[in-house]
């Protein structure tokens, strides 16, 4: 604190975190934190590896710089950075009483940027199921396109996340979305061998003999890589045995 007493610009800019508050935000800092904004730290200030204060603080998950930089008028929506916005910089490391401050301040669950698209395909792609109820229980777009992925659904799918899955067709996903890398979830599911998905899907009305994306249907995709199971499943469900096609 002494370089604060003798008169040191709080507001400098430079350096990894662009400026003072928000390394000391990084590192969770509370006290420092408060001292920088009670001698003017502008709490917006833009720069930096996270963007901004409130980011730094919720990437690395310190819930009390969180609340004393909103508290302080931070902007819960702004937008730059790596993470696009705090909401998606609290949800990649999976910091979800983080998330639920945010939430609770104003943050736009559906708010498009980031490296994901949106923060529920952030939560989706880290397998943050806890994440994922919470932002669907404030009205996150469970069908909302974009991403390389198309769709939240598609993207679970691809990883593997049956709870996550589940939870997105409870809340109204469309099971037979199309877009996105897979062209739909089925195909996504059935080219990375996740059986139990496939099944969980084909349950929900999932169409086996849909065609599109990267491999043209979710049998070409199972057999790209020969998961047996996954190929019996879809052809016991009604997968149309066309001739195989090489790529």
């Amino acid at each position: 604190m002494y370089t604060l007493e003798k008169g040191a610009d709080v507001n400098a800019q430079g350096g990894r975190y662009g400026n003072a508050l928000q390394a000391a935000s990084r590192y969770g800092h509370l006290e420092v934190v408060r001292a920088l904004l009670e001698k003017g730290a502008d709490v917006n200030a833009q720069g930096g590896t996270y963007g901004n204060a409130l980011q730094a603080a919720s990437n690395n998950g310190h819930l009390e710089v969180v609340r004393a930089l909103l508290e302080k008028g931070a902007d819960v929506n702004a937008q730059g950075g790596y993470y696009g916005n705090a909401l998606q910089a609290a949800i990649y490391c999976g910091h979800l009483e983080v998330v639920r401050a945010l939430l609770e301040k104003g943050a736009d669950v559906n708010a498009q940027g980031g490296e994901y698209g949106n923060a529920l395909r952030a939560a989706i792609y880290h397998g943050h199921l806890e994440v994922v109820r919470a932002l669907l229980e404030k009205g996150a777009d469970v069908n909302a396109q974009g991403g390389y992925y198309g769709n939240a659904l598609q993207a679970a799918s691809r990883n593997g996340h049956l709870e996550v899955v589940r939870a997105l067709l409870e809340k109204g996903a469309d099971v037979n979305a199309q877009g996105g890398f897979y062209g739909n979830a089925l195909q996504a599911a059935s080219r990375s061998g996740h059986l139990e998905v496939v099944r969980a899907l084909l349950e929900k009305g999932a169409d086996v003999n849909a065609q599109g994306g990267k491999y043209s249907s979710a049998l070409n995709a199972a057999r790209y890589q020969w998961h047996s199971e996954v190929i019996a499943a879809l052809l016991e469900a009604g997968a149309v045995d066309d001739v195989y096609e090489s790529y």
